[in-house]
């Protein structure tokens, strides 16, 4: 018996690739590409549509947030009017730049949502302190600028001190001034020290700028000068002050010292108080 030998070629059908078509993979990366343009062509259509939709959002409400001091009729004048315009032509930066023309708008931030609101926040400044200047009455803020007193910056801080000898100023912007660099450092270091007083800060309510190193307090009601300078340590010369209060004011009388000098260390100087008609007998 004769055995008879079979060599596959590449014309042969049998096998586990029979039957496979070549191109079959080109075939699902066509498919896979149609896709990706389908989905490209949707988000296209989506951006144009929400392009043309904000294009027509009208403001519907101005918000505003943050505002106690600033009167409501200055910001009315700078905000009315918007409700019913084009949202994306509604200028953020013109309107955040008109307000920082109030005075009391210390910093303001501007936004436009897409459901039509404007939202304005406002950062006020801060009251300090009540003073003079030019025979006007103003308010000193936490920045040493100056600013009209109103009544609402009065009702929502009461009992502020009160600084004389305000004489030199400089530029603020927005047609603001503020206290010169000494008097501004003068002024916020000897409040400070009052506020973080035990109580020399509910006593002490004047404080007078006078010859720079001759800087002195009063409190309520009394001629008497304490006299703290112009050269810093402020926390200890209040605490001479509380000392000296204690131990003899509240047992001689307040009336009865001309001056109180609290700028040495470890001391406190005091001049008594002359009657008128002694200082006239003294002068003849």
């Amino acid at each position: 018996m004769s055995e008879l030998e079979h060599t596959p070629n590449s014309s042969d059908s049998s096998g586990p690739d029979a039957g496979r078509n070549p191109v079959e993979g080109g075939g699902n990366w066509k498919a896979v590409l149609v896709v990706l343009l389908a989905v490209f062509a949707g988000l296209a259509g989506l951006a144009y549509y929400a392009a043309h939709w904000k294009k027509e959002i009208v403001v519907r409400e101005v918000v505003i947030e943050g505002a106690q001091i600033v009167p409501a009729r200055e910001l009315s004048l700078v905000l009315n009017g918007f409700v019913g315009r084009n949202l994306q032509k509604v200028d953020a930066d013109a309107i955040r730049s008109r307000l920082l023309r109030i005075a009391y708008v210390r910093d303001v931030s501007v936004s436009r949502e897409l459901n039509g609101i404007i939202r304005v926040r406002v950062a006020e400044r801060e009251p300090l302190a009540r003073t003079v200047f030019r025979n006007t009455r103003m308010i000193i803020d936490r920045e040493g600028v100056l600013l009209p007193e109103t009544p609402a910056a009065g009702a929502g801080f009461p009992g502020m001190i009160k600084v004389f000898g305000i004489y030199s100023t400089r530029n603020a912007g927005t047609g603001l001034k503020k206290l010169s660099p000494g008097d501004s450092a003068l002024v916020m270091e000897l409040t400070e020290a009052l506020r973080k007083s035990d109580y020399a800060g509910l006593l002490i309510r004047e404080i007078h700028l006078e010859n720079r190193r001759m800087t002195f307090c009063r409190v309520a009601g009394s001629p008497t000068r304490f006299i703290v300078g112009s050269d810093g340590n402020f926390k200890e010369k209040l605490k001479k002050f509380e000392i000296f209060w204690q131990k003899v004011v509240s047992k001689k009388g307040l009336d009865n010292f001309d001056t109180v000098d609290l700028r040495f260390r470890g001391r406190i100087f005091t001049r008594d108080s002359v009657s008128p008609e002694v200082q006239q007998k003294a002068t003849l």
